[in-house]
């Protein structure tokens, strides 16, 4: 193992200088390095080809400035991304992030991990990323809208249905695919399926907005059937309040669980009574339509509010990181696992630190990490396209049954190629080499590409 260990720091150090200070895209490669380093040791093939190299180097980053006018008749400027991360099983896909702390860094590392996660839903996707430093919050319909434009204005060049096609991250609904694709459609007068997350009446598909909450909660629930157990009953952590924990909500609600928090970047909320639906769709009107603060949960259902506190040390069966990256640390982790949780599913994309993910490998309780356990956003993704290209669109019914065979069968590969000679299945390395195989098959099959 200490070679192994060699081999990883040295890697990792070339990757290092190639990419100074991007912290996020250093911690998302190391990871899948370390599930993968014994792997391509019994695989030389791999090796030879320098496939994990090449994986790891963006096939394209493109970097754009975002001009466009305030309220106010002011200029502000903004930075937009894409990162096209890799293309050898289908076009780009991968979210359209607008936050303040987007950078070139955590665009790469969600490109990156976007790649292994866009394999394992077994749809025909590349990997990419893209968005920009520009905070929608506290900004008019009208200032996200002059902003939508001006930045897929530059992005229209670089995206089409066969070639890139992106879809909504964090600060990027319903309302920002609206404004981007009217202006797609304006440039290139042309309605193809180019974006995903689209409204119902206009080639959206049901389940979309759903889809990463529910897959989280599939996927832990296939998790538990491997002990013989199950979601109902159990006490449920969600942190974050967006668009992925409302509907990990929702679903841990229809599967005979019990939510007890919900958080967002000012603090948590804790209702031993549980969020049930009626509370959830308060939650849902205040947060996607209001636009208020979690705390307003509080004082309406008398829930106990703790500012700048995370759910973690919240006693629960169950755990659903659903904010954002590195959300969990390793003294949550050890609270958790000292608390009884028994399975941890992250909505979220690299919400736990390596420390925490340590932890919960140490602890052998069930840890579905974010590019297996979150895949169904994606997944839904590929069958919006799918819908486009046919012109055709399917019911909730049936888009929900096909999002959960996509779990099913995500969970599988992980079981297969995560599972040791005790029976433990350490879905880190099921993930990673399961999704690493195919890509690189398909990178070998087109030469050097």
């Amino acid at each position: 193992m200490a070679n192994f260990d060699v081999q990883v720091n040295a890697f990792m150090a070339k990757i290092i200088a190639k990419n100074p200070g991007e912290l996020e895209f250093h911690q998302a490669v190391k990871e899948v390095t370390e599930s993968l380093m014994p792997f391509l040791e019994e695989n030389p093939k791999y090796k030879h080809a320098k496939i994990l190299e090449r994986i790891a180097e963006p096939e394209r980053v493109i970097m754009f400035r975002v001009p466009w006018l305030d309220d106010n008749g002011d200029i502000q400027i903004n930075r937009g991304f894409r990162i096209e991360m890799n293309s050898a099983i289908g076009p780009y896909k991968g979210g359209l992030r607008f936050h303040p702390t987007v950078n070139l860094g955590v665009l790469k590392f969600l490109a990156f991990e976007q790649v292994f996660k866009n394999s394992l839903t077994t749809l025909p996707m590349g990997g990419g990323k893209g968005g920009s430093d520009f905070d929608p919050k506290g900004k008019s319909d009208n200032e996200v809208m002059r902003f939508c434009q001006s930045f897929m204005t530059e992005l229209a060049r670089h995206i089409g249905p066969d070639t890139d096609v992106p879809a909504g991250d964090i600060g990027v609904g319903g309302r920002e695919i609206g404004y981007m694709f009217g202006q797609y459609k304006r440039l290139r007068n042309e309605f193809t399926g180019v974006l995903t997350g689209k409204g119902i009446e206009w080639g959206g598909s049901l389940i979309r907005p759903e889809a990463t909450g529910y897959g989280s909660v599939y996927f832990a629930e296939e998790m538990l059937k491997t002990k013989g157990d199950s979601i109902k009953g159990k006490i449920c952590v969600v942190s974050g309040s967006g668009n992925v924990a409302q509907f990990t909500v929702e679903k841990i609600n229809q599967l005979g669980g019990k939510v007890v928090t919900i958080s967002d970047s000012d603090g948590m909320i804790y209702d031993a009574n549980g969020i049930d639906a009626e509370k959830l769709a308060y939650v849902m009107e205040l947060k996607n339509i209001k636009r208020g603060r979690i705390k307003e949960y509080a004082a309406k259902f008398g829930a106990e509010y703790y500012e700048g506190k995370t759910p973690w040390g919240i006693k629960c069966d169950l755990a659903f990181p659903s904010a954002t990256q590195n959300e969990l640390n390793e003294s949550d982790a050890k609270t958790l696992v000292a608390n009884g949780c028994i399975a941890v599913s992250e909505g979220a994309n690299m919400p736990s630190t390596p420390e925490a993910v340590e932890v919960f490998l140490n602890a052998k309780i069930l840890y579905g990490l974010g590019k297996a356990a979150n895949a169904g956003g994606v997944s839904t993704s590929g069958l919006e396209m799918t819908q486009n290209s046919m012109r055709l669109p399917w019911s909730r019914e049936e888009v929900d049954q096909r999002l959960h065979e996509i779990m099913i069968n995500i969970h599988k590969t992980c079981e297969k190629y995560g599972k040791d000679k005790s029976g433990y299945i350490n879905y880190v390395k099921g993930a990673n080499i399961g999704g690493f195989i195919k890509v690189a098959d398909a990178m070998i099959a087109q030469g050097l590409v």
